[in-house]
């Protein structure tokens, strides 16, 4: 019985390694870590002087204060 050829694949050649790994940008860890503390402080000042200041905003200050928690959180997906 005749044998098949073998195909002919070309050679892997990986990609070039680049001399210097990708980093952070500068204003990442910054940005990241305000965030999550202003979205802190606003929640917790919202709690502590609910019945002396009331803002117009009402219950919304809870919504407000996870929104920018949330957004620290998810720059931290890009941190390397």
């Amino acid at each position: 019985m005749p044998e098949s050829k073998p195909r002919k694949k070309p050679a892997y050649v990986p990609p070039p390694a680049s001399a210097k790994p990708k980093g952070n940008p500068p204003w990442l860890v910054p940005t990241m870590l305000t965030l999550m503390i202003v979205g802190l402080i606003w929640i917790v000042v919202t709690y502590v002087t609910r019945t002396e200041w009331p803002l117009p905003i009402g219950n919304w200050n809870l919504a407000i204060g996870f929104a920018f928690v949330i957004a620290g959180f998810s720059l931290t997906t890009r941190w390397r």
